[in-house]
C-alpha cells in the first residue's frame, strides 16, 4: 500500500540507487554539498522538524554516536526543511556537532529527490540513508515520524559496507 504523504518518486532511494547531489546551507552564508564529501561513507538523517520531542531524541543520540560514526569515517548531516536560522539555534541548544542543511527553498526539493518528501505536511519522513564514498546508497530506511529509529540500522549498514570500524587511536 502506498503512502499518501510521500511524494509520487519511486518511493525512498533503495541499496543500489545512486544518490542524488545537492548543495544546501549549512548557515547563513556556507553551502555543503553532498561533492564535498564524496570519497568517505555518508549518513544523511531526514527528519521532520527543529525542536519536536522525537527530533530532538534522534539528533542528541546521534550525536553521542558521532565518535562511533567517525571510526567508520562516515560523515554525517542531517537535513530537514527548516530554516539555517532555526537550524543555527536548534544545533546550539543540543550542542549538535555535525552539520544540519536546510531544504528550505525550494521546500523539500532534496527530500523530494530522495522520494522522502511528505506533501500534506511540508516535512520530510523521518529517513536514514548510508551512502558509500562514490555515492551510491547502500542502506535506506524510513521510520514512523513519530518514532525514534535509533542508530543500529546505521552501524549494522556501515559495518556491512566498511567492515571493522579503526580503533579508536586511529582517527
Amino acid at each position: 500500500m502506498s503512502n499518501p504523504n510521500v511524494s509520487p518518486a519511486a518511493g525512498p532511494l533503495k541499496a543500489g540507487q545512486s544518490a542524488p547531489v545537492f548543495s544546501l546551507p549549512s548557515t547563513p552564508d556556507q553551502m555543503l554539498s553532498l561533492s564535498d564529501l564524496r570519497g568517505n561513507p555518508v549518513i544523511i538523517a531526514f527528519y521532520p522538524a527543529d525542536w519536536s520531542p522525537v527530533c530532538g531524541d534522534q539528533m542528541g543520540l546521534y550525536n553521542g554516536v558521532l565518535p562511533e560514526f567517525h571510526r567508520y569515517g562516515a560523515q554525517l548531516v542531517g537535513i530537514s526543511t527548516d530554516g539555517v536560522w532555526c537550524h543555527a539555534a536548534f544545533a546550539s541548544a543540543r550542542k549538535l556537532h555535525f552539520p544540519l542543511l536546510a531544504d528550505f527553498e525550494p521546500k523539500g526539493a532534496v527530500a523530494r529527490s530522495y522520494g522522502v518528501y511528505r506533501d500534506h505536511e511540508g516535512t520530510s519522513e523521518r529517513a536514514l540513508f548510508v551512502i558509500d564514498g562514490e555515492g551510491v546508497v547502500r542502506w535506506s530506511y524510513v521510520s514512523p515520524v513519530g518514532l525514534n529509529p535509533g542508530a543500529d540500522g546505521i552501524l549494522n549498514a556501515l559495518d556491512a559496507m566498511v567492515g571493522q570500524p579503526q580503533a579508536a587511536g586511529a582517527l
